[in-house]
This record gives structure tokens, C-alpha cells and sequence, in this order.
């Protein structure tokens, strides 16, 4: 597929010196499209701010957007309006620049417009840091009302719904032939910046560096072009995507997209951060009553909706029937199927390693939809399985439905144990990252310590068994090999497991 030249990714610089503002645009401007001027963040004076930008742009013709950012509308410092004014009166864009300004002051340049200006060069926004405003399209009303060329709506998304109302503005902008700039900022949104170009928004934001970023859930544009591969995504584009609470740092984006591409296939894989899993299967996924047109094909289900999803499914294989946990959902004609691949990726790196688990004492740390999955898989092949929960009331159905015996997690050792296994978040990447199951105290005498944490590849847990003389074994094999049943599941297609392996690694590191 060739390249979609109406795909433009717009990096923000925002930068307190004039002379940092500059370097950075020029560095911006080899990769960019588009580059944002976040004249709010320098601490030069509205005049001399003037004088600085207009020497600044005599200098270059790369597309340059100016912004001057109200405070209640994200700026990062506070501007009266006859400042704005003031400083918007000594700039008369020319060439390829254009500037950006709120709604309070386009109405204002309705009645009494700065000298010479050019609409066709304006930007009018609106941003609500908060939330999705209720009354979302009566503003987009206002702002199209202006003269505006271009109107911008970016709001505050909670979860993956809050795309719906971004999207929807979108197509309704491309049907009235208006441009648009709309984003769901924060984590939730990422897919408006990933699909919103190829429905129709006039261009999408990308930081310089994770460090650069200026709005919540603004990925790099790096990630936009080469992860996500953004300028071959289309409105006929297969859309897959991981759902849960904590996705961000999740590397099944980087093995899904890398084998994407090198098997040809029209297809991105995103990442949505879900909390009622529900009403986003039900509003963004089944055929039969989603809201949205596109074309999705299948999810990675990851904590806390691998059981809760499975009352939104239409059939569901016997065997995630039995774990009461599903991880794969593949949507064909009008249907959603469940699957649990989890069983066996994890299953798989300890036949490697073992060869046969028949009678092997087995510790199983964690109560949710992974540890009902390695329960399940360990009984599958012999293990004698116990499981360990910090609430044991919570627990006990669940030991009762897999037909294993569960007890308090405590300081005490796990003496006479085979394995260990983690199948908590405990060790993850982000504000777990320091958390631990067991300490090396507890872990003597065990042979393997088997972490499902993946990101950090080596976790608190490990480092512990480690101390302890226990042999370890971390989780990206296993989630390479339950991504590769998910990869043929979606595609009917065998999935090149090693390519994923090196993305996975390469993203790990």
C-alpha cells in the first residue's frame, strides 16, 4: 500500500527560552510535517515574544503553527486576552504558517479583526482538560461558526468510549467537507491519534521524545510512523487492539504490528484503555451494535476483563469455559468468539524446560483471569497445583471450580515446592515496578521461579529468586507464544513467532 500523503503528524515544541524554541523547531522540522510553536511556555514578554518569533520564522518556510495558549485552555502560563490580542496584532502569517487561537478570541476578531487578517490561515480550538463536555457538538457548532479554516476540538478521555464522540465529529466534519483537528487526549484516547488522519482530521500530534510530550497520552511520532505506521492506516484498515487498565507499556503492539507488516496485511494493533468492558464491546466492538464504522477484527483481552468479558460474547471455546477466563476475541460476521490462549504460551516455556510436569508441586500466586489459566494448564499435564491469594474468601470459588487447594499468602516460605509462578501484577513496569510476590527468603529451596510479569524482563521477583540460588524464568516467553495463537487465530495465517520474538526484545530493552 503506498503511503497516504494527506497524513501530516504536527510535533509541538514548548520551551521557556526563545533560543531553545528555535533549536527545537529545527530539529522538529526534519521530521515533522508540521510544526507547533508553544509560544505560551517561553517567559519573554508579549512584545519581545513578537519580535523573537517573526526574526524567528523569517528564517525558515517548514508548515509552522503559532500558538499563544489561554491558561484555561492548557496554556502554561497566564495571558490576558489584550495580551493575546496584542501579540496576535504584530503577526501576519504568511507562506505555510498558521496559528491557532480559542474561541473567545475568534468571536472577538469577528467584530473587530487584527490588520490584515487571513481566515484561511486560523485554527480555532477548544480544550477541556476535564472530560468529554456534554454539550461536545454544540461547541464544535460555535467553532465552526467562525471563520476559521480550520476548527480543533481536543478533550480528555477515561476510557476507550470517550473516542466515539471524537470520531463522530470527524465524520460529520468530512461528510460537511470542514476541517478538523480532533483528539481524545490521555491514554484512552491514543486512538484517535492513530486513526483520526485516516478519517479525515486535518493532522494528528506526535512528541519529539517521551520527555517532549505537551498533552496527556501524546505518544511520540517515531511511535506514530514506525509502530504504528500511520501513513498506510485507511478507513478499510483492520483494526486489532489490546484491552485493559494498564496497556501502555504493554509490548504486544510492537510483536502484533512488526508481524502485521511483514506478512502484507492491512492491519493496526492498538492499545485501549478499558474500565467497563461492557459497554466497550457492546458500543465499539460486536458487529451487531457497535457505533462505529470500522473494521475490527479481533482483541488481546488482558487484567482486570479477561472473566467479565465473556458475558458480551456470542461463543466461547470450551476450554476458556473451563479456565473462566477468555484472552482472545475474534469477531467473524456478526458474531464475537472467545478464546484462551494463555493455557498454552505459558504452559509451552515449561515443557522446554522440563519436558514433562506430571507430579511437580506447583505454587500459583494471583486470583485473576492469568492465574485461572495456569491453574487450568499446570492440571492439564499432572502438576499438583496450589493456589495462593492475599484474600481468601475472594479465592475460594475459584480454587473450588479449577479443584485445587488455596491458601493465605503469608511470609512464609514456599518450602517443597517445584515451581513458584507469579500470576500477579505485582513487578510490573509503573508504579509496581519495586513489588515483589516473595523475597528471597521465602524462595530457598525452590527449583523455579516463574515470573508472568514481562515488562521489566527482569523483575523484583526474579532478582529475589536469583539471590535465593532458584533457577528463573521470565514471562516474555510466554507472551510471545500465547500473541503468536492469538496472530493465527485472527489471521488463519501461521505467525512468523521469531520476528515477533526480535520485536518484542528490541522493544523490551
Amino acid at each position: 500500500m503506498t503511503n497516504n500523503a494527506s497524513i501530516r503528524i504536527c510535533i509541538p515544541v514548548c520551551q521557556q527560552q526563545i533560543e531553545a524554541l528555535a533549536t527545537d523547531w529545527e530539529r522538529a522540522a526534519k521530521i515533522a510535517d508540521v510544526v507547533e510553536l508553544r509560544l505560551d511556555c517561553t517567559e519573554s514578554s508579549v512584545d519581545e515574544l513578537a519580535r523573537s518569533v517573526g526574526e524567528l520564522l523569517s528564517q525558515g518556510s517548514h508548515p509552522t503553527i503559532l500558538t499563544l495558549r489561554a491558561a484555561e485552555q492548557g496554556g502554561q502560563r497566564q495571558l490576558s486576552q489584550s495580551e493575546r490580542i496584542k501579540f496576535w496584532n504584530q503577526q501576519q502569517p504568511s507562506g505555510s504558517q498558521l496559528i491557532d487561537i480559542e474561541l473567545d478570541l475568534a468571536e472577538t476578531w469577528m467584530n473587530d479583526p487584527p490588520p490584515g487578517l487571513d481566515w484561511s490561515r486560523v485554527i480555532c480550538s477548544h480544550h477541556d482538560f476535564t472530560g468529554v463536555p456534554k454539550n461536545l457538538k454544540e461547541i464544535y457548532q460555535q467553532l465552526r461558526a467562525t471563520p476559521a479554516r480550520i476548527v480543533k476540538v481536543a478533550v480528555k478521555a477515561t476510557d476507550a468510549t470517550d473516542c466515539l464522540p471524537i470520531f463522530k465529529l470527524l465524520d460529520h466534519a468530512r461528510s460537511a467537507g470542514r476541517e478538523l483537528i480532533a483528539i481524545a487526549m490521555g491514554n484512552a484516547g491514543i486512538a484517535t491519534r492513530i486513526l483520526g488522519p485516516a478519517r479525515g482530521a486535518f493532522l494528528t500530534y506526535g512528541a519529539a521524545h517521551d520527555e517532549k510530550a505537551t498533552a496527556p497520552g501524546q505518544i511520540t511520532a517515531e511511535q506514530l510512523t514506525t509502530l504504528y505506521r500511520i501513513r498506510t492506516i485507511n478507513t478499510e484498515s483492520a483494526i486489532y487492539g489490546l484491552v485493559g487498565t494498564q496497556v501502555m507499556h504493554s509490548l504486544s503492539p510492537h510483536m502484533h504490528n512488526a508481524a502485521f507488516e511483514h506478512e502484507k496485511l492491512d492491519a493496526v494493533y492498538l492499545p485501549f484503555e478499558v474500565h467497563d468492558v461492557e459497554q466497550f464491546i457492546r458500543r465499539m466492538v460486536h458487529p451487531r451494535m457497535r457505533e462505529l464504522d470500522w473494521d475490527l477484527k479481533g482483541l488481546s483481552i488482558t487484567a482486570p476483563h479477561k472473566s467479565a468479558v465473556m458475558s458480551t460474547l456470542d461463543w466461547i471455546e470450551p476450554e476458556a469455559q473451563e479456565i473462566g477466563a477468555v484472552n482472545t476475541v475474534v469477531s467473524e460476521g456478526d458474531r464475537l468468539l472467545g478464546y484462551n490462549t494463555d493455557a498454552t504460551g505459558l504452559i509451552a516455556p515449561l515443557l522446554r524446560k522440563f519436558q514433562s510436569l506430571n507430579g511437580m508441586k506447583v505454587a500459583v500466586i494471583g486470583a485473576g483471569g492469568v492465574a485461572r489459566a495456569a491453574v487450568w494448564g499446570l492440571r492439564q499435564h499432572g502438576a499438583v497445583v496450589t493456589l495462593y491469594v492475599r484474600d481468601q474468601d475472594k479465592a475460594r470459588l475459584l480454587a473450588e471450580e479449577l479443584g485445587v487447594a488455596c491458601q493465605t499468602l503469608s511470609l512464609k516460605p514456599f518450602t517443597g515446592y517445584d515451581i513458584l509462578l507469579n500470576a500477579t501484577p505485582l513487578g510490573s513496569l509503573g508504579e509496581r515496578v519495586q513489588q515483589t510476590p516473595a523475597t528471597k527468603e521465602q524462595l530457598g529451596g525452590v527449583q523455579l521461579a516463574y515470573d508472568l510479569v514481562y515488562n521489566p524482563i527482569e523483575t523484583e521477583f526474579l532478582r529475589q529468586a536469583k539471590l535465593a540460588g532458584c533457577d528463573t524464568l521470565g514471562g516474555l516467553e510466554m507472551l510471545i507464544a500465547q500473541a503468536a495463537l492469538q496472530f493465527q487465530l485472527w489471521t488463519g495465517r501461521p505467525a512468523p513467532t521469531q520476528l515477533m520474538t526480535i520485536a518484542a526484545f528490541q522493544a523490551s530493552t
